[in-house]
């Protein structure tokens, strides 16, 4: 059996909280094999998204959290699809700013199992970001998928509301950089990296924080 493997598409879009906006590629990843797969983070372009996807059943549109740039096209997917709209229940203020009155269709939980073609992703709640940040841990894929928790080269952005610096890193010594080091990190924007590239930085990123 062959299992899930990980697709990558970029969509192009903007960002907005606080009063600003900015433009941005998002990285949406879709994870599966040739019959169903889930789809991380359904960023601003559900067309591109569901022609990525072919003929295969949407088991899950799994929001890693709720910044406009990761759950634009969500809703108009989950039209399209059938699937449902997962996201942390901490994360629905941000959620509510793009979606009024349209409600995620299920909640995220840390410790969560979620599977696709007999792959396992694990979620793990790594506030931060966002309250309701996670993460998606799939160790048969030697993978985790960070969202906007941890980058190439740091944290996410915590200088915008709902965020908080020494959260994120408090998340990611506890639950991210515990993980093998091998482990290939993917991102919500721009290139990977590996948790081993990044842990040695930890203590730098704790400094700054003070």
């Amino acid at each position: 059996m062959a299992g899930a493997r990980v697709e990558h598409l970029v969509t192009s879009g903007t960002f907005a909280l606080d009063g600003g906006t900015w433009d941005v590629d998002n990285n949406v990843w879709i994870v599966g094999d040739d019959a169903e797969a889930v789809v991380i983070d359904a960023a601003h372009d559900a067309d591109a998204i569901a022609a990525a996807l072919g003929g295969r059943a949407l088991r899950a549109i799994i929001s890693t959290h709720a910044h406009n740039d990761h759950v634009n096209a969500a809703p108009a997917l989950a039209e399209r699809t059938g699937a449902p709209v997962l996201l942390h229940p901490d994360d629905l203020p941000l959620w509510e700013q793009t979606h009024p009155g349209r409600q995620p269709d299920g909640d995220l939980a840390d410790g969560q199992v979620l599977t696709v073609a007999g792959t396992a992703l694990t979620v793990l709640h790594t506030p931060g970001h966002a309250p309701g940040a996670v993460c998606l841990h799939a160790p048969e894929l030697n993978t985790v998928f960070t969202g906007d928790t941890l980058f190439q080269g740091g944290p996410g952005a915590t200088g915008r509301s709902f965020s908080d610096f020494p959260t994120i890193v408090g998340s990611i010594r506890d639950r991210l950089l515990t993980l093998p080091p091998a482990t290939v990190v993917r991102t919500g924007h721009g290139d990977g990296t590996t948790i081993g590239a990044e842990a040695p930085h930890l203590q730098e990123w704790i400094d700054r924080g003070h």
